[in-house]
C-alpha cells in the first residue's frame, strides 16, 4: 500500500481586520472541515496585522498572533502566505512587495494596487517564485480569473464587456425602475452601505477601469494597462434618458468593454444603451455581470454578487484552496499571474478611440417643432442616419446609425451651437451586440 500523501498546513498572515479581512476569517473558520478536505491540508489563519488589535483578538480567538505592524508580520518565518486586505495603493504596495521580498506568497482583492502597479508585482514575483492570488480584485464571488486564465484558454478571445462596479449599477437601477434622480439614487446607494462618502471612484468610473485593465491582461495579454483605458461616469444621465432608452428598446449601463479592433485593442468605460433582451440588460442592482466572447467557445457569462465581506472573502479562500493544494503536492502554482507566459507575443497596440464606430443616442432639447427639424438636418450634415426617434416635449431623443467618434462630436457641437437647441445635448454609444 502507498503511504498516505504528505500533508502540511498552509499558515496565513492577514494584513487588515475590515471588511475583507474580517470575512476572510468567518469564511476560514466557519467552512474549515470543507476547505480543508477540498485543499487536501489545513488552511491556519496564524497571524493578522491590523490597527484595531482589540476588536481583531476579540473576534480571532487566543489562537491567532495579533500585531499593529504589518511588516513584521510580512517577515515572520513561520508565514506562508500574506493576505493583503487593507486596500489603497502605498502601503498595499509596500506590505506585498515586502512579502515577496520575503518569499511569501501573496493574495489580494486590491484592483487599484494591480492596476498601477501590476507590472512591478507580478515580476518581482516571477523572480522570486511565488505566486500572486487576486480572483477577488476583479468582480468578488464571480471566477473570471479563472474562467480566463484556465477555462478559456484554449481561446482567442475577441471581446469582453462587463457591469463590474455595483455602486454605479444600482444608482442606474434606480434610476431607470423608479424614475429617481441621480442624486436621489446615489443618497439611497450611501444610506444602504452600497457608496462611500465620497463615490467618485465608483460613479466617475474609475473602479471599473481598475477591473477592465485586470480582465483585458488575462484576455489579451500583456501588463494591465490602466492608463490606456478610456473612461466616462454616470453623474451626467437624468431619468429623462431611462424613459426615451426604454421606448427605444433599451436600457442604460455603466459597462467595460475590451475588444480587439482591426488596428489593435480598445478598453473603454462608459454609460452604454443596450438592448432590453440582451445579458447585461438583466444585470441589476449591486450585482455584477461579464460577457466573454471567444473564437471556439462563443459567449460565455459569468453572473454574481459585485461587493460584500463573505463573498468577497470566497475569492480569496479559492486563492488559498489553490496554493494549499500546491504546497501539499510540493509543487509550483503552475498558472501564470496573467494567463500567458512571459514568452509570449508583445501585447497588441491600443486603438484609437477616434477609430470606434458605433450606433449612437442623443437627446436634444428643443423649442418647438421647427427646432426638431432643424435637428434632423445638423445630424443628417454630420452624417448621422437616424434610424429610431422617441420624442417627448421639449426634447428630440434619437438612435443612430453606427457612426464614428469624430462624426458624434462634430453633431454634439454644432447642435449645442445651433439657435434650435436649448441646453446642453446628452450622447451615449450604444452597443447593440452585447
Amino acid at each position: 500500500m502507498n503511504p498516505p500523501p504528505h500533508r502540511k498546513t498552509l499558515r496565513v498572515g492577514l494584513i487588515g481586520f475590515g471588511v475583507v479581512g474580517s470575512g476572510t476569517h468567518a469564511v476560514l473558520a466557519g467552512n474549515r472541515r470543507t476547505i480543508t478536505a477540498r485543499a487536501g491540508c489545513a488552511i491556519e489563519l496564524a497571524m493578522i496585522a491590523t490597527r484595531t488589535p482589540g476588536r481583531a483578538r476579540e473576534i480571532a480567538g487566543p489562537g491567532v498572533e495579533v500585531m499593529q505592524d504589518p511588516m513584521r508580520l510580512v517577515a515572520h518565518p513561520s508565514i506562508d502566505v500574506v493576505v493583503e486586505a487593507i486596500g489603497g495603493t502605498t502601503a498595499a504596495r509596500d506590505c506585498v512587495l515586502g512579502a515577496i521580498a520575503h518569499g511569501k506568497h501573496v493574495v489580494t482583492a486590491n484592483k487599484a494596487l494591480l492596476a498601477l502597479h501590476g507590472d512591478e508585482i507580478f515580476a518581482a514575483a516571477r523572480e522570486r517564485g511565488v505566486s500572486i492570488g487576486f480572483e477577488g480584485a476583479v468582480a468578488v464571488s464571480i471566477p473570471i480569473v479563472k474562467a480566463l486564465r484556465e477555462g478559456l484558454a484554449a481561446n482567442e478571445i475577441e471581446w469582453l464587456a462587463g457591469i463590474v462596479n455595483g455602486t454605479s449599477n444600482f444608482v442606474l437601477t434606480r434610476m431607470r425602475d423608479r424614475g429617481d434622480s441621480y442624486e436621489d439614487a446615489l443618497r439611497e446607494a450611501q444610506a444602504l452601505g452600497y457608496a462611500e462618502a465620497d463615490p467618485a471612484l465608483d460613479v466617475d468610473g474609475g473602479d471599473a477601469a481598475h477591473k477592465l485593465s485586470l480582465l483585458a491582461a488575462m484576455a489579451f495579454g500583456g501588463g494591465p494597462r490602466f492608463h490606456d483605458v478610456h473612461v466616462e461616469g454616470i453623474r451626467g444621465l437624468q431619468p429623462a434618458d431611462f424613459a426615451h432608452a426604454a421606448r427605444l428598446g433599451h436600457t442604460i449601463k455603466l459597462l467595460a468593454v475590451a475588444q480587439r479592433g482591426e488596428c489593435g485593442l480598445q478598453l473603454r468605460v462608459h454609460p452604454a444603451l443596450t438592448p432590453a433582451d440582451g445579458l447585461l440588460a438583466r444585470v441589476d442592482g449591486r450585482m455584477n455581470g461579464i460577457v466573454v466572447k471567444g473564437d471556439a467557445s462563443g459567449v460565455t457569462m459569468y453572473y454574481g454578487a459585485g461587493a460584500g465581506s463573505r463573498e468577497t472573502a470566497s475569492a480569496v479562500v479559492a486563492d488559498l484552496v489553490d496554493l494549499a493544494r500546491a504546497v501539499r503536492q510540493e509543487s509550483p502554482v503552475c498558472v501564470p499571474h496573467l494567463g500567458f507566459h512571459e514568452e509570449a507575443p508583445d501585447a497588441l497596440p491600443m486603438e484609437a478611440m477616434e477609430s470606434l464606430r458605433l450606433p449612437q443616442y442623443f437627446r436634444i432639447p428643443v423649442a418647438d417643432s421647427r427646432g426638431e427639424k432643424q435637428v434632423t438636418e445638423v445630424l443628417g450634415r454630420h452624417g448621422i442616419d437616424v434610424v429610431r426617434r422617441a420624442d417627448a416635449p421639449g426634447e428630440v431623443a434619437v438612435l443612430s446609425a453606427p457612426a464614428q467618434e469624430s462624426q458624434a462630436h462634430a453633431a454634439v457641437r454644432a447642435l449645442e451651437a445651433s439657435a434650435a437647441v436649448r441646453g446642453k445635448v446628452t450622447r451615449l454609444r450604444a452597443e447593440l451586440a452585447i
